[in-house]
């Protein structure tokens, strides 16, 4: 059910993943819809909602990264960290969340779906320190642009970017970006099946 689903949604993109990249995804929202249940990580409550809400809106996003290290700040459940491991296994993803029970959630996909890609870490952005130069902060409904930029900044140097995932484009938001901070391009998502605005903006430092 889920995996016709899956096929179908991505018959509406560019994306292509291979048969394992599929089932990574199906058994990812399986995994979510059981621990959901008991640990309420998001609020979508059925499995094929979250197909749509959660993993085709995180996965519209794989085509626009470049680098091959970035930090997915606020993951809650991996959103979009889990997904975009999955679609890009050569890139490794750093999952951050302050909350234990979403941190053992993500250990749990790890372990099941084998993801060498993924680290998953407990800590409070302000306080974590990268071990690795990374290419980019990832969020998504995590904040505001300005918070996300002050919380974030000690996290990339002035070849990283800011990459955060909206809804309605942020016009109020970009007006009141911090002094360093410049914005570098709007991408307009296309996400099948869902009847809502999607934007990527992307951010550096000056």
């Amino acid at each position: 059910m889920l995996q016709q689903q899956l096929t179908s949604l991505l018959a509406q993109t560019d994306i292509a993943l291979t048969e394992k990249q599929q089932q990574q995804l199906v058994q990812y929202v399986e995994l979510l819809d059981k621990w959901n249940k008991a640990y309420n990580l998001t609020s979508v409550r059925l499995p094929e909602e979250m197909m749509i809400k959660h993993i085709m809106d995180s996965l519209v996003v794989a085509p626009h990264l470049k680098g091959k290290h970035y930090i997915d700040v606020g993951t809650g459940p991996g959103l979009p960290g889990i997904v975009l491991a999955i679609a890009l296994p050569d890139t490794q993803f750093i999952l951050l969340d302050s909350l234990g029970k979403r941190v053992r959630f993500l250990m749990q996909v790890k372990h099941a779906l084998g993801l060498e890609n993924v680290t998953p870490v407990q800590s409070r952005v302000e306080e974590y320190q990268p071990s690795v130069k990374l290419d980019g902060v990832l969020s998504r409904a995590f904040a505001s642009l300005q918070d996300m930029v002050d919380w974030c900044s000690h996290l990339i140097d002035h070849s990283g970017k800011f990459i955060a995932l909206k809804g309605v484009f942020p016009s109020d938001e970009l007006d009141s970006l911090p002094a360093g901070i410049k914005f570098d391009e709007k991408i307009s998502l296309e996400v099948p099946e869902l009847d809502a605005q999607r934007h990527l903006i992307i951010l550096s430092k000056d």
